[in-house]
Parts: structure tokens; sequence; C-alpha cells
């Protein structure tokens, strides 16, 4: 009876210490999880962030030339992403040069065809050293004007193509100050459209406005160089 009595004292002695040591574990425990709960209710409002949308601009890259560009102008919907690109198409409200709210997914000639035209249209793609549009101007135009002596109005002088020329039934304009060259379509059944294009490193861009525009070709002109020099990434 004593040796039972003395192995049942032992074994009382033995799991004592290890309820005892489980005992600041649990107290441990609680107040670390009390800890991460207190925490979590002061950062929860943090937690909650309103969904953003597309940031204001997206750089791009094209022709190793980088761009930022408004994001809301993208008129093509998977061009709508940041880094390398072969092409991008835009679209900015004129005069203001903003980025339309809702941009149609037509081609200038199409929207000519239903309403006026309250916006540039621009395109940014890589050259790969095609000829520069200065240089086309210069070398490639002259070879297809009609042999009329031009006509200058306003400092904007007009010059028509031959027709049977790979520039039939459109007119070239031109200008120094402020710096001006547009091929530009005839008032058909639609109204005309004028291209104007410039090189910015390994990118060409090219605008496309309504022919009307014209009649105030100095805002037209600024407008582009504005343009050029917002989306272009110097250095």
């Amino acid at each position: 009876m004593t040796l039972v009595s003395s192995l049942a004292g032992r074994q009382r002695h033995s799991r004592a210490p290890r309820t005892s040591s489980r005992v600041p574990l649990m107290i441990g425990g609680a107040i670390g999880a009390a800890s991460v709960a207190a925490v979590a209710y002061l950062l929860w409002p943090t937690w909650h962030v309103q969904p953003v949308g597309d940031p204001d601009r997206t750089p791009v890259t094209i022709g190793d030339t980088l761009f930022n560009v408004p994001t809301k102008a993208f008129r093509v919907k998977y061009q709508r992403r940041s880094g390398p690109q072969e092409r991008v198409d835009l679209a900015f409200l004129y005069p203001s040069l903003a980025p339309p709210e809702h941009v149609a997914h037509k081609t200038a000639e199409q929207i000519a065809e239903f309403q006026p035209i309250d916006r540039i249209f621009v395109s940014i793609a890589a050259h790969h050293d095609a000829l520069a549009p200065d240089t086309r101007l210069r070398t490639i135009y002259p070879r297809y004007l009609a042999p009329v002596a031009p006509q200058t109005a306003d400092g904007l002088t007009l010059r028509s193509f031959v027709e049977g020329s790979p520039y039939a039934n459109e007119d070239l304009f031109t200008a120094d100050q402020p710096e001006l060259s547009a091929r530009c379509t005839r008032d058909r059944q639609t109204p005309g459209m004028c291209l104007s294009e410039i090189r910015v490193d390994g990118a060409d861009l090219t605008f496309r406005f309504p022919r009307q525009w014209l009649t105030q070709w100095r805002e037209v002109a600024h407008a582009i160089a504005q343009l050029a020099a917002q989306m272009h990434v110097r250095g």
C-alpha cells in the first residue's frame, strides 16, 4: 500500500510542472491574439481602399522613344497598356487638347460622315528608318505638285498635286512661322481631312484634323507642337 501511494504521489508531482508550464503559453497566446486583433481593428480602415481606375497617363515606348500618353486618349482598347508598342492611336478634343471622356472607335473619315469633328487624331508609330517627313516634303512631294503658282494667304501657302499622281485630289499646305506642313484631301461628299507628320527620335507622329481648321492654321500648328511636347519624354 505504501508503495502504491508513493507512486501515485510521484505521478501527481510529475504532472504538476507540465500543467503549470502550459499556463504561461496559453496566456501568452491569448495576449498575442488580442494584440493582433487590436492592430487589425486600428488598421482596418486602410484596408478598404476605393478601387483605383486607370492612371492619368500611361508610359509607352515606341521606336525606343518614351512617350507619356494620357490614358483616356487611347482610341484602341488593347493599346491601353504601358511598355513597348509598335503603334498607338489617340484622340484629343480641340482646341482644349484634353482627352475625350468617351472615344468613338471609328476612323476620322467615318466620323466626318456623321457629325462635325471636334477632335484631333494622333498616331505614334515606329518609323524603322523610313523616309523622314521633312525629307519627303523636300524631295518627294515636289515631283507631284501641279506646275502652277502657289497661293499664299495669311502666311499659309497652298499648292495642288497633279491628277493621276499618288496624291491626286489633295493639296499641300505649308507655313514657316509657326512651322506647319499638311497634306489635305479636298472637300467632297465628306469634309476634307488633313495629315501632318513630324518625327521625334525613333517614332513618327501623324496628326489628322479637318481641312476647315486651316482657316486658323496658326492655332492648329501650336496644338500639334504642344501635343508632341507634352507626350514626348525627353532624355
